[in-house]
């Protein structure tokens, strides 16, 4: 297990597990179906994306840089670095949030310390080391499985809801779903996977670009999907048992006003108990510590690959100082937001909304880059993973111009 388990677990951040705790305590189980349906279409442009890195040695940005005129890949890379800047914002907050209702303080305080540590980790910590940490942190989803079997939960209801879900064209129904989709299906997760295929292919001796070692190909592109379907699992997994913790107990007790995760897990106290409201609140502090590095990373990569600096968290600091000081300011803006009079409850959702509208254009890059054998040699995409990939690529185009149809009426 690597870079996807890594990847598939960072999708579980505390704006993530807004976005479901929302989407439990207004819908209920209403919604649970498109965390069924948002399964296939992650793991195929996961494991493109992974296959992107393994490939070409390059990450997403990096391709997209070296094969298409500057003013495109900029203009992704501007998109990416505005919806991670605000989705990291606003997990620091639900962090700094949920450490204040475990212990109580200045939660203004806790973010700072959150944003400190994490860049630390990045930057000074050995590579190999700081991502056996990330694995290890990817236990406290476990957290929000425990929640759902705490609670009692009407298991047939929840079968009967993802196999024939409750549809309509509300406004407010089809945002809720390209929030879903936005959180499931985000662009930081494809640059950050692919990215993190390039440096493991650093780390390890022997290992190189499949198109200068294609006898590679083949345990490499097992590994990359072994991977990608264990983590996108457990990805959804979790965030169908919050979906199902959040239904079960604040939708049924009529609290369907939920904003923020922190918001999520202090409404658990009453209705649920300590113990739930305790799992619930850690939970998002751990997925934090796992999703921070991921958002600012992914930053960092697409930046420094743009702009062709040397990048990696393989590399140490002063040989690429400009890629270790935006992760640096990455995080700093991050925290300064919550420091400003910028909502934060708003913040929230909109990045997951913002996340999905951004994939839409990033995911077309990525399907032409994969189809091109000037960039992809002999391992351009097998005719199943083209067809999922464009069916992931039109869902969230669908998705995204329903939902646009929609405030326009």
């Amino acid at each position: 297990m690597g870079p996807g388990l890594i990847t598939g677990a960072s999708d579980d951040d505390p704006s993530g597990i807004a976005t479901y705790s929302q989407v439990g305590a207004q819908f209920g189980f209403g919604l649970a179906w498109t965390l069924a349906l948002s399964y296939p279409l992650m793991v195929a442009i996961q494991e493109i994306s992974a296959r992107i890195g393994r490939v070409t040695g390059y990450g997403i940005a990096g391709n997209v840089h070296r094969h298409n005129p500057p003013w495109l890949s900029i203009s992704i890379v501007c998109l990416l670095l505005i919806a991670n800047l605000i989705n990291l914002g606003a997990d620091l907050g639900a962090m700094g949030a949920a450490l204040k209702l475990l212990i109580d303080g200045p939660a203004l305080l806790y973010v700072l310390l959150f944003g400190v540590l994490s860049a630390g980790l990045q930057i000074f910590t050995r590579y190999a080391r700081y991502i056996a940490f990330l694995k290890y942190l990817c236990l406290a989803l476990f957290s929000y499985v425990i929640c759902a079997f705490v609670v009692k939960v009407a298991w047939t209801d929840v079968a009967w809801a993802i196999v024939w879900p409750p549809l309509s064209l509300d406004p407010a129904y089809l945002m809720a779903i390209v929030a879903v989709l936005g959180t499931t299906i985000s662009p930081y997760l494809f640059f950050w996977q692919a990215a993190q295929e390039v440096e493991d292919g650093k780390l390890h001796a022997g290992a190189r670009p499949l198109i200068r070692a294609p006898w590679q190909a083949g345990d490499e592109f097992a590994r990359i999907r072994i991977d990608t379907y264990i983590g996108m699992a457990i990805s959804n997994i979790i965030a169908l048992f919050i979906v199902i913790t959040t239904a079960a107990t604040l939708h049924a007790h009529g609290m369907t006003d939920i904003q923020t995760s922190a918001q999520a897990a202090e409404a658990l106290r009453a209705v649920a108990g300590p113990f739930t409201f305790a799992l619930f609140a850690a939970g998002i502090i751990g997925t934090g510590m796992l999703a921070l590095p991921v958002l600012v990373g992914s930053a960092a990569y697409a930046l420094g690959e743009t702009l062709s600096w040397h990048v990696g968290l393989v590399r140490r600091p002063m040989r690429a100082k400009a890629f270790y000081a935006t992760i640096a300011v990455g995080m700093a803006l991050g925290v300064a937001l919550n420091f400003s009079p910028i909502d934060p409850i708003r913040a929230l959702y909109w990045s997951a909304v913002l996340n999905g509208v951004v994939a839409v254009p990033v995911m077309v890059m990525m399907m032409r880059l994969t189809m091109r054998p000037v960039i992809m040699a002999q391992f351009t995409l097998p005719r199943s993973l083209q067809v999922m990939g464009w069916l992931a690529t039109c869902a969230m185009a669908g998705t995204v111009v329903a939902m646009v149809g929609s405030w326009m009426e």
